[in-house]
């Protein structure tokens, strides 16, 4: 029996569907992937206390918004609870995070990724 393209097409795309909540990446998964990433390069701390990436691809944009939705919730209960600005919060989280960043992997500097040293 032949099927046709259009066939074949809407099955991939069926199994397409399937298979995106196989590819989704959770926070955990997120969160052991980032050292990895950042090791190599692809994913970089900035002041403002967020990731960001170095190398754009879906895999590295999925690690940073997972992680940087933790970090925003997390930097408003910080804030709430101590009577203070988010922004302070992210600041001071930014600051320490490129403090803590290791010689060679990536930080954000005037607009530019820059291996730190």
């Amino acid at each position: 029996m032949k099927t046709s393209a259009s066939f074949r097409t809407l099955m991939a795309c069926l199994l397409l569907l399937i298979a995106m909540p196989v590819l989704a990446m959770n926070l955990q998964q997120a969160m052991n992937a980032l050292g990895p990433a950042k090791e190599q390069g692809l994913i970089g701390e900035q002041i403002n206390g967020y990731l960001g990436t170095v190398q754009d691809s879906a895999e590295n944009r999925q690690i940073v918004e997972l992680i940087n939705d933790a970090r925003r919730a997390e930097y408003a209960r910080i804030a709430r609870d101590n009577n203070i600005a988010v922004a302070d919060v992210e600041a001071r989280a930014g600051q320490r995070a490129i403090e803590r960043t290791p010689t060679g992997q990536f930080i954000l500097l005037d607009g530019q990724w820059v291996r730190k040293r």
